[in-house]
């Protein structure tokens, strides 16, 4: 049984201390990417594709 606690510790502190930073830094980095001003315009064209008649 302890084997198992221990297992689980290590898997559970595995994901704490690399996966979680790792994740928050893609989001950030995807939230920076979108709020970026070089890409509005791209954006701006993107939301009015389906408000045009083609």
């Amino acid at each position: 049984m302890r084997a198992i606690l221990t297992t689980q510790n290590f898997a559970s502190n595995f994901v704490l201390t690399v996966w979680t930073p790792l994740f928050v830094g893609i989001f950030l980095a995807i939230v920076i990417y979108a709020l970026w001003p070089r890409n509005k315009a791209t954006f701006d064209a993107a939301a009015q594709m389906p408000l045009r008649e083609d």
